[in-house]
Parts: C-alpha cells; structure tokens; sequence
C-alpha cells in the first residue's frame, strides 16, 4: 500500500498563504500512479474530517469544498509522485491537521479514500 508524507504547514496571520506537499512511497508499480486519484482533507479539533480538494486520476480534473473554493489550488506532479495544496487567503478557520489520501479502487469522491498520511499542522491566526 502506498505511503505519504506531508510538509510545509505552519503557522500564519489570516490573509497569509502556504503550499503543502505530499510525496508518495512504497508503490509496488509506479506505473500506476497516475490512475490514482489523489486528495486533501482536513480536521479541527472536535470536528470530523473534511474534504479540502482532490483531483482525479492523471490530473484530469479537480473538484474543491465550497469553504475554500478560489483559494485552494489542489495539482501534482506525476513524474515525481507528489501532491500539492496551494492555500492562498489563509482564514482562522482554515485551521487544522492536513492529511493527504490517495483512493486506488477505481472511483473518486470524497469517500473513496482509504491511504492516509499522518498530517501536517495548519494554524491561522486573526
């Protein structure tokens, strides 16, 4: 199963912007990676976690939250097996644990996913 890593969170005053990355690891058969369909999520403290933005298999297509529609900007690079999320006019509520996934099953919605990094921590503040 594949692995993810994420990176680039912090912490920034609202308006401020970041881009989060997500490499892969651990494909049996890169040859496949652009079949896969490939997500962000989200999750506040005491809150479920959210849908951000994914983009369909070989980069056809992206679909985001209306919350974050117009800021985000979800892309990847295929060759080099990593995800993006550029976060422009960053919100306080915008505040979370970011996951990447990845949904290899064939389909993709938000409930299509099911490999998951460990998180990177977005904090903005007013």
């Amino acid at each position: 199963q594949v692995k993810f890593l994420e990176s680039g969170g912090g912490s920034v005053q609202a308006g401020g912007s970041l881009r989060l990355s997500c490499t892969a690891s651990g494909y049996s058969d890169s040859r496949y990676y652009r079949d896969y369909c490939m997500g962000w999520f989200r999750q506040a403290p005491g809150k479920e976690r959210e849908g951000v933005a994914r983009i369909t298999f070989g980069g056809g297509s992206t679909y985001y939250a209306d919350s974050v529609k117009g800021r985000f900007t979800i892309s990847q690079d295929n060759a080099k097996k990593t995800l993006f999320l550029e976060m422009n006019s960053l919100k306080p509520d915008d505040t979370a644990m970011y996951y990447c996934a990845a949904s290899i099953s064939g389909s993709c919605y938000w409930g299509s996913f099911t490999s998951w990094g460990q998180g990177t921590q977005v904090t903005v503040s007013s």
